[in-house]
């Protein structure tokens, strides 16, 4: 992954955590050619880092948008009730 799009992440991501609640779904879809793989693993790094660093609140929610990303990008396997 090049420098370049690690630091788009990055800001995608910084983007998302200075957000008002609610809008981080226009924040992502201003963005579409960033969600991804990449995006996702860069999430859960932050988060980690956030979380090392007493961050709790920020490291949650990193994780629920890369958990609802995965989701939405067929990463995350959908299991139903009675499975």
């Amino acid at each position: 992954m090049s420098d370049t799009r690690q630091d788009q992440y990055f800001n995608l991501i910084d983007r998302l955590l200075k957000c008002p609640s609610g809008q981080e779904p226009e924040i992502l879809d201003s963005q579409p050619d960033l969600l991804d793989e990449g995006l996702i693993k860069t999430l859960m790094q932050v988060a980690t880092m956030m979380a090392h660093q007493d961050n709790q609140d920020a490291a949650k929610f990193l994780i629920y948008i890369a958990r609802q990303l995965s989701k939405e990008l067929g990463f995350y396997p959908q299991v139903s009730p009675g499975q």
